[in-house]
């Protein structure tokens, strides 16, 4: 294969502006290799086309991408850039002021933060820079604490190893939404070349894990009763230190944390993919918690913003739903705070059982599009919220984003307080279950080609199945419903898949006893529902 000359000349006019040399090095190295010719040639035509692709897109609140040179990959020179536009977006909106940047530890994490200080200090913007690699609710919480304009927080969270990320907070801590990312992308796109943006000095360091601890302390419900003794991983992230920590500080002090995950670490080598609802990424905790008499089992995701829960059920152990924390937590919230007109948000996707509990609470309830930007967009008043992937956000003012490490506070409160009354949290599951009906959900992900992907949802808009309604909550959304059922359609927004979320729904009985009866009903609706989604894709 012949290397096209605008792909030769777009590489030889990024080299020339990449200000990082070894990134230089490296596609120097890849457009060698294509200019060669011979066997391998074809394959480096290849490789330097997707390096060259185009600008990584905002997608989740910022950028993602695999830490690799040129302008698809994560580099100094594409931080660089992304933070002059950011900047520049700034100073037109905000007129200047703070902006707070954290990094996890990942692959190129320590270099993105120090490019992404200096391009700010060097645009006048007063840049905290939080010191050594954090979790990213810690960025969300500087936020708001110190009154910044925004924050970056610089992490992949669970993607794979090769992969890095640039997160953005606003002066709300809030993720980014639209349209702010699409003025942000055009005003990355009008950024000069990375080499010619202005640098300022690097700030010294900050602080501000105590303000954290002294925040997270606030949240326990239950002063009496002994402290549960806790299992813990960090997933060779960045959250066991401050998880540890921020438990100390409300009481709970026996807390193991799975050795050969408790160091922060880029390769992620214990487990295939670094997201604790990926099969087999718990197994480790789920072994020490079982081994130490542990009363819960917490797992954090690499940059400890999602959490989830492992319990004693039976003779053995399992991690709960991400619906099941949800709800759980949620209803703690409830039961035990005090503010007037509390409302609680979940998404679209995530289980209705919410929805019950606060109404029966005299809570309002928020149903939102997918994603922590808009759960804690939910309205006035928000408590709580949480999505099914293990999003938990459960004090709205101190971190207004998904927060592992609160979150398995609080969970540790409630255990502790469910073990002064003499229950459990399969008890309190069961609970819940006979008061508000037993909701069973469940994911399906397909692979599909965009096009066959969106022709199936038209298909299945313009003509739902018999006995089944359809409604569109946002563009890219299609919901099912009949009674009892629920199906929410959506295209993935980072792979050629279609979503499906499906919810059953055996309703309350009022009987603890009829649970178990009820959950193997909805156990077996569940799995026809499955068969019955599938031929509904299939067409």
């Amino acid at each position: 294969m012949t290397l096209p000359g605008p792909l030769r000349d777009a590489a030889l006019r990024w080299i020339a502006d990449d200000p990082d040399p070894a990134t230089r090095a490296e596609l120097q190295r890849v457009l060698a290799s294509a200019m060669a010719g011979g066997d391998g040639a074809a394959a480096a035509v290849d490789e330097l086309a997707g390096r060259m692709a185009g600008p990584l897109r905002f997608g989740t609140a910022g950028l993602r991408g695999p830490v690799r040179a040129g302008p698809a990959g994560m580099n100094v020179a594409v931080v660089t850039r992304a933070t002059a536009g950011l900047a520049s977006w700034l100073a037109a909106s905000a007129a200047g002021g703070r902006v707070v940047v954290g990094r996890d530890a990942r692959h190129g994490s320590a270099a993105f933060a120090e490019a992404t200080a200096r391009v700010l200090t060097g645009a006048g913007f007063a840049v905290t820079l939080l010191d050594g690699p954090v979790p990213t609710p810690l960025v969300a919480f500087a936020v708001r604490h110190l009154g910044a304009v925004a924050g970056i927080a610089v992490t992949a969270s669970h993607n794979p190893p090769a992969d890095n990320g640039y997160k953005v907070y606003l002066g709300d801590g809030a993720q980014l939404v639209g349209p702010d990312d699409a003025a942000i992308e055009a005003a990355i796109a009008a950024a000069p070349a990375a080499v010619s943006v202005p640098l300022g000095p690097l700030p010294e360091p900050s602080d501000v894990t105590e303000a954290y601890l002294e925040r997270v302390a606030t949240l326990p419900r239950h002063a009496g009763g002994p402290a549960p003794r806790i299992a813990l991983t960090p997933m060779h992230g960045v959250g066991g230190a401050l998880a540890t920590a921020a438990l100390a500080r409300t009481g709970v002090h026996d807390v193991a944390v799975v050795a050969t995950q408790a160091v922060p670490d880029p390769d992620f080598p214990t487990v295939a993919f670094p997201n604790p609802e990926e099969p087999g990424a718990t197994d480790a905790l789920l072994a020490l918690a079982a081994g130490s008499d542990a009363d819960l089992a917490v797992a954090l995701d690499p940059d400890a913003d999602r959490c989830a829960l492992g319990v004693r059920d039976g003779d053995g152990w399992r991690m709960l739903s991400g619906d099941e924390t949800g709800v759980l937590l949620g209803d703690h919230v409830l039961r035990t705070g005090s503010q007037p007109d509390p409302l609680v948000a979940t998404t679209v996707v995530s289980s209705s059982m919410l929805g019950r509990v606060a109404a029966a609470r005299g809570a309002r309830f928020a149903e939102t599009l997918t994603g922590f930007k808009w759960i804690v967009r939910g309205g006035d008043g928000l408590v709580f919220g949480y999505e099914e992937a293990i999003g938990l956000c459960v004090d709205p003012d101190g971190v207004r984003d998904k927060d592992g490490i609160s979150a398995a506070v609080l969970a540790a409160d409630l255990v502790r307080g469910l073990a002064a009354a003499g229950s459990s949290v399969p008890r309190r599951l069961d609970e819940l279950a006979a008061e508000f009906g037993v909701h069973a959900t469940r994911g399906v992900s397909i692979r599909m080609e965009p096009a066959a992907r969106d022709a199936a949802v038209a298909r299945l808009r313009d003509a739902p199945p018999p006995g089944w309604e359809a409604d569109r909550p946002a563009p890219d959304v299609l919901r099912l419903r009949r009674a009892g059922t629920r199906v929410v359609i959506r295209p993935s927004g980072t792979e050629p898949k279609l979503k499906a979320y499906l919810e059953v729904v055996e309703e309350p009985t009022g009987d603890v006893a009829a649970v178990p009866a009820s959950r193997a009903a909805a156990a077996e609706r569940l799995a026809a529902l499955g068969a019955e989604v599938d031929g509904m894709l299939a067409g």
